[in-house]
């Protein structure tokens, strides 16, 4: 039954989380509020992967573009300290015109150069205060404020900052581009094109669409390789539980079989008690799931784990297969005893 509920676990676990960090990417790249985004040419949807070869002074010609309202560039760094992290260098006035502004949960915004904004599961994880200093790109930054989630990143640095300390000068990795209303998205995306033709433009809609873990191989390949290690282990568990069982019970299958069992008869028990501890063990990989899940969330804030309703079916199903599969040859052999030698098994 454990190993059963460890193989629901690990499977629902494993497929929520990656689900979860999918998915949350994802809505903070939407919470900032824009409807198109322009990245280099050849650049990648996964934000913190590619480097900032535009201009900033692009941002003007993308401003001058019938129906756009607000333009601000980005730029993305990946940082390594304390966790991996993607760093966002923002011009705070046309990042706030796009987004709509921050909410300050504390502090204030950028007041020096080498200030940091933080979000507040951030702050939580790692237990950061405003006025606490933060080693990131290998230099300290002053927590200046502590700032809502959702839109974005969770570190926020001044984008004149960032740029000096990898040597981009009036350089941007993506541009967030606001539209004066959603209806003209695909007429601003189609003015971009003609303006920019080498260079990735997508709706924040499309965007949100190619954000899946089916999209990601190197992600999906994980949940396989791992779903395939909790499906082993039930399937080896059930294996030795059941083929141990029918050692010990040797001279009870003898003794049914002299009073006339069949071999489907024997099969049967044994397959239903297999059924059974699959069934006790898939309701404790429930329980422990959502146990587990309050448990990670509780402790590692930033995290997200999504409980997919269908992978709740998938992962019963996956136990069900494995304890069948590892039952199977032990009731075979269980069927194919010689009544007589079982009766004198010791």
């Amino acid at each position: 039954m454990l190993a059963i509920a460890i193989e629901v676990g690990m499977v629902m676990l494993v497929v929520g989380m990656t689900h979860g960090l999918v998915d949350d990417a994802a809505r903070r790249v939407e919470g900032v509020g824009a409807d198109v985004m322009v990245q280099p040419p050849g650049s990648s949807f996964m934000f913190g992967l590619t480097s900032a070869p535009m201009p900033v002074k692009l941002a003007d010609r993308l401003a001058e573009i019938p129906r756009v309202q607000a333009v601000t560039p980005v730029f993305f760094q990946t940082n390594l300290s304390g966790g991996l992290n993607v760093i966002y260098g923002v011009d705070l006035p046309s990042f706030d015109r796009v987004t709509g502004g921050f909410a300050y949960h504390a502090g204030l915004p950028f007041a020096a150069p080498y200030d940091v904004l933080v979000d507040d599961l951030y702050a939580r994880a790692n237990h950061v205060k405003v006025g606490q200093t933060l080693n990131l790109l290998n230099h300290d930054f002053r927590v200046c404020g502590i700032v809502e989630h959702g839109k974005g990143s969770r570190i926020f640095i001044p984008l004149e900052t960032i740029q000096e300390l990898v040597g981009s000068r009036d350089k941007a990795t993506i541009f967030f581009v606001k539209c004066s209303d959603p209806g003209y998205v695909d007429d601003v995306v189609a003015a971009i094109h003609q303006m920019l033709p080498k260079h990735n433009v997508l709706s924040i809609r499309e965007y949100m669409s190619l954000m899946t873990s089916n999209n990601l191989p190197a992600l999906d390949a994980f949940v396989t390789a791992m779903i395939s290690v909790a499906v082993a282990i039930g399937f080896l568990v059930i294996f030795l539980s059941m083929y141990t069982t029918i050692t010990e019970r040797t001279r009870e299958i003898g003794i049914l079989k002299s009073l006339g069992a069949s071999k489907r008869y024997i099969m049967g028990i044994i397959l239903r008690e297999a059924g059974l501890l699959c069934a006790l063990g898939i309701v404790g990989g429930y329980a422990g799931t959502l146990i587990a899940k309050r448990v990670i969330l509780k402790s590692f804030p930033t995290l997200s784990v999504e409980l997919i309703p269908e992978w709740w079916l998938w992962a019963a199903l996956l136990a069900l297969a494995g304890t069948l599969m590892g039952a199977s040859y032990p009731a075979f052999q269980a069927a194919r005893l010689d009544p007589v030698d079982a009766l004198a098994y010791e």
